[in-house]
């Protein structure tokens, strides 16, 4: 099992654990507006790129050339929020849900300790303590953990490389990369 195996497993068993315990929970199949209302495009370390590169590579052409003209819109998009490239607009489904980042994975189950909770349903029910029993999952440690997984760019520049049959050493990243 790789590291970053190890990680979505992990994730995955907090996010059921939650599940689990709370039948009404919000993020879930249907539920896609945490991906249409992201503050900036998504940033993957060079292990989550990879496992990325083999769910792209298993899609149809015509998708294909939709996330490619997602992607070149999201390169000239100055202000947020930004709409995921690889959702699917008409179904509201993650086109790569399997290979999905991290960030994605702990999306609505996992807090870090300074910016808190980021979907607005989620943060009212937080405010209105009907989630005052859930124990959310440590984002500032997965941050940590994100750090063994090589150097991270914005997806546009890894997924530009890619398209382009370039490295990403070889380009600098459009986007300043997470901490």
């Amino acid at each position: 099992m790789t590291t970053l195996t190890q990680l979505h497993t992990e994730i995955d068993e907090r996010v059921q654990i939650i599940r689990q315990n709370r039948a009404d929970w919000l993020c879930g199949k249907g539920c896609d507006n945490c991906c249409r209302r992201l503050a900036d495009v998504p940033q993957l370390t060079r292990a989550e790129w990879e496992l990325l590169q083999e769910g792209l590579a298993d899609l149809p052409p015509a998708r294909l050339q939709e996330i490619r003209s997602n992607m070149a819109a999201l390169n000239d998009q100055r202000a947020a929020p930004v709409t995921c490239p690889l959702l699917d607009l008409t179904t509201g489904s993650c086109t790569v849900y399997a290979q999905r980042p991290v960030a994605c994975r702990t999306y609505g189950f996992y807090v870090q300790r300074d910016l808190g909770l980021y979907c607005h349903d989620i943060e009212s029910r937080v405010a209105d303590g009907a989630l005052d029993d859930v124990v959310w999952g440590n984002h500032d440690a997965i941050d940590r953990r994100l750090t063994s997984f090589g150097e991270i760019y914005a997806l546009t520049d890894w997924f530009e490389c890619w398209d382009n049959g370039t490295q990403i050493e070889e380009k600098q990243p459009s986007r300043m990369p997470r901490k």
